[in-house]
């Protein structure tokens, strides 16, 4: 039975009719009902599909307006980081969470959320359970992220473009941003992931600097991916031959992240909230309050903008 509906959720939301939220809300009513009976592959499948859908979505992208947004984004992006990963540091601290989990739920928060634990655990020699735990504090604050964002920009009458940058800093994962941002506008989708994007890459400099930390002989894994939605950003600014091809493009990967989503939400359990914890879901619920809550009142009060 539960083969048959994970394969059945697939399909609908590879349909193109179901949009990002819902598609996530499916997965998560899924992964709370039914043990999941393709736990890794679903995992590796999602990682896949997130890239291949950011891809796609660059097709979509003015290359001009992703500089532009990645260029402004950049200083807000540095002075976040290094916010959020003191926070972090010292909500860790007062809460007596472990000190691995502590330092992946804040890089976690900090640059783009799970993407970031899966390539920093490794360095720091962080056991499987050190990260579950870690990425089930993001995961679960992402799913939030998702369906709560969207209202919360509309109840306060924020623009496509304040949207897009609030969620840019404040949500954790790319496909969770990007999932937000395309159900609030086409302005706000092409600056929260630009920025997002920006942000994404400061998973290198982060992996670096905790490798010489602690003298680990880890491999850095380098975000390719950000690379080749840059090019395919080149290809629909500039080669205009292919320009008939570029929106189907784009839209399989809307169709690919509305997958990506429900793989997402499969993935969490009752299990995974157990094994998270309460000490480290406060620690990952307090900072992402405080990063999301300063985040959106600078946007509002104008001192952050593109």
């Amino acid at each position: 039975m539960s083969k048959k509906l994970f394969f059945v959720g697939m399909i609908i939301t590879a349909s193109g009719f179901i949009s990002p939220p819902i598609a996530l809300a499916m997965g998560l009513a899924y992964g709370f009902t039914f043990l999941h009976p393709y736990h890794v592959e679903s995992k590796q499948l999602s990682k896949f599909l997130l890239q291949a859908s950011v891809v796609g979505l660059g097709f979509g992208m003015d290359l001009q307006q992703v500089l532009h947004a990645g260029r402004s984004g950049f200083i807000y992006t540095a002075a976040s980081i290094s916010i959020a990963m003191f926070l972090g540091w010292a909500l860790g601290k007062l809460f007596s969470v472990e000190k691995r989990v502590s330092f992946l739920i804040s890089v976690g928060t900090a640059i783009c959320g799970g993407s970031a634990i899966a390539a920093v655990g490794p360095i720091t020699e962080a056991t499987e359970e050190q990260m579950a735990v870690s990425l089930g504090t993001v995961f679960v604050l992402n799913s939030v992220a998702l369906l709560a964002f969207p209202a919360i920009g509309t109840m306060l009458h924020l623009t496509q473009t304040q949207f897009g940058l609030w969620a840019a800093l404040a949500i954790h994962d790319t496909s969770s941003v990007v999932g937000a941002t395309a159900k609030f506008g086409a302005v706000a989708l092409a600056v929260g992931t630009t920025v997002k994007l920006a942000r994404a890459l400061w998973i290198v400099p982060m992996s670096i600097g905790t490798s010489l930390m602690r003298k680990s002989s880890a491999r850095i894994q380098w975000p390719w991916f950000i690379l080749l939605f840059g090019l395919a950003a080149v290809a629909n600014t500039y080669v205009h031959s292919l320009q008939p091809v570029y929106p189907m493009l784009k839209h399989l990967g809307v169709i690919g992240l509305t997958v990506t989503l429900f793989l997402i939400g499969t993935g969490l359990s009752m299990k995974t909230l157990r094994e998270v914890g309460v000490r480290p879901l406060l620690q990952g619920v307090i900072l992402w309050i405080i990063v999301a809550t300063a985040s959106l009142a600078l946007i509002r009060a104008g001192w952050v903008h593109l």
